[in-house]
């Protein structure tokens, strides 16, 4: 009990001291939601429309593919200008073409027409890197954004639990398009009420940035990270895809989203709990621990034989997700200047995306070769790549936070 209580004190503060504090975070989540949706969205509406779930799939793909291209773009652009200045317009060019993606399907348009519209929707600015900034603008340098960070990793969980249940169920029960239009309209309000917060955005930093002038992946240290999280979204990817198929392949389909719930609510825990510690050490050395205990946390899944025995896998190998997350953000923070924070941040979402594109098709080619439970091989697989990357920049990673302790007298 003392530990919970101490728990929910760390997390009350992250409040209590930052007036508006709880205003973004919670106007970033709704904005958030359209993450989780999106994707599964596009499948659930086209192969009910058209009865093509690769079609549906291919334009998924397209969104998640053009979003991991043009956010480090959009985020450059709000490290120069600003938040609200330029995640409204990239919001609005998302809402126009997700609007228009919803006709082109509706009325029976060519399939072109749905990848010419899905390229757009990708313009979506990184809400989770955009609220991250604001917290690091309020809390930089004190033991509470390490909270900060822990609460907003919880809250990523909570959006991929809750968004697939809110675009099938609409569309499913209403109609088709229901989903993605909910979708989008949570994405126009979470930004424009997060947007309205203006006292706790961030300063730019014009001078700084045109100074700078090359991309925050030049940044050293960044693209060790970035590569390291491709192999974790594969990772992601390839649970989903092979978690689905081997549920289907015991007669119980209707249960992966189940399991799934559980594979984030482990991540959710441990997020929770992680945000409540009071570490030491170097971000460094707690980031190479969190990728190799997820690696080794994979490895249980090639052996699993029914849907309990994966769902309790799953639960343990959640628990290392939130923590490495977190851990990386504070290293971001650490390596970036912070006129391009928000790229930087926005680097590691393109890394996830990338990396769940590429997990997600092959554990499907894998499940069709070689069967249900094949394509846990390519999460193990995954898993071993983001280590040997993680443990052949950890040399560089070391001497970056050996240098920032140089320079602050202390681990952050």
């Amino acid at each position: 009990m003392p530990a919970a209580l101490s728990a929910l004190d760390a997390y009350r503060r992250i409040f209590a001291e930052a007036p508006g504090s709880l205003a973004f975070s919670t106007a970033g989540f709704i904005a958030r939601m359209p993450m989780s949706m999106m994707g599964i969205g596009m499948v659930t509406m086209l192969s009910s429309l058209r009865g093509d779930y690769a079609l549906g799939g291919a334009v998924s793909a397209t969104v998640a593919l053009a979003a991991a291209l043009l956010g480090p773009q959009v985020a450059r652009l709000v490290d120069r200008y600003g938040q609200s200045r330029v995640a409204l317009r990239a919001t609005g060019v998302t809402v126009i073409a997700m609007g228009a993606l919803l006709l082109c399907a509706a009325l029976g348009a060519p399939d072109w027409t749905l990848f010419v519209c899905a390229v757009a929707v990708g313009c979506m600015p990184t809400m989770g890197s955009l609220v991250r900034a604001r917290w690091v603008h309020l809390y930089q340098g004190s033991p509470l954004l390490h909270t900060a960070y822990s609460f907003e990793s919880v809250v990523d969980e909570i959006v991929f639990i809750v968004g697939p249940i809110l675009v099938i169920g609409p569309s499913t029960s209403w109609f088709p398009e229901a989903g993605p239009l909910l979708a989008t309209v949570l994405l126009g309000v979470g930004t424009l009420l997060f947007c309205a917060q203006g006292r706790t955005e961030p300063p730019v930093h014009p001078h700084a940035h045109a100074a700078a002038g090359r991309s925050a992946l030049r940044t050293r240290g960044l693209l060790v990270l970035v590569l390291t999280f491709v192999g974790v979204g594969a990772v992601f990817g390839s649970v989903e895809v092979t978690t689905v198929a081997f549920a289907d392949h015991l007669h119980h389909k209707a249960l992966s989203s189940v399991v799934l719930a559980v594979y984030a609510l482990g991540s959710c825990i441990a997020g929770i709990v992680f945000g409540a510690l009071k570490l030491r050490g170097p971000l460094s050395r707690r980031f190479l621990v969190g990728i190799v205990t997820l690696g080794v946390s994979m490895l249980p899944l090639l052996f699993v034989k029914n849907l309990v025995a994966l769902a309790a896998a799953l639960f343990v190998a959640g628990l290392s997700i939130s923590p490495t997350i977190v851990t990386s953000m504070g290293l971001v923070e650490q390596m970036v200047p912070a006129a391009k924070l928000t790229e930087g941040m926005t680097w590691i979402a393109t890394g996830l995306a990338v990396g769940v594109a590429f997990g997600s098709s092959a554990a499907g080619w894998v499940v069709d070769a070689a069967g249900a439970s094949g394509g846990y091989w390519v999460t193990v697989a995954a898993a071993g790549l983001s280590v040997a990357t993680a443990f052949l920049g950890s040399h560089l990673l070391r001497e970056l936070s050996e240098a920032r302790r140089a320079r602050s007298g202390r681990f952050r």
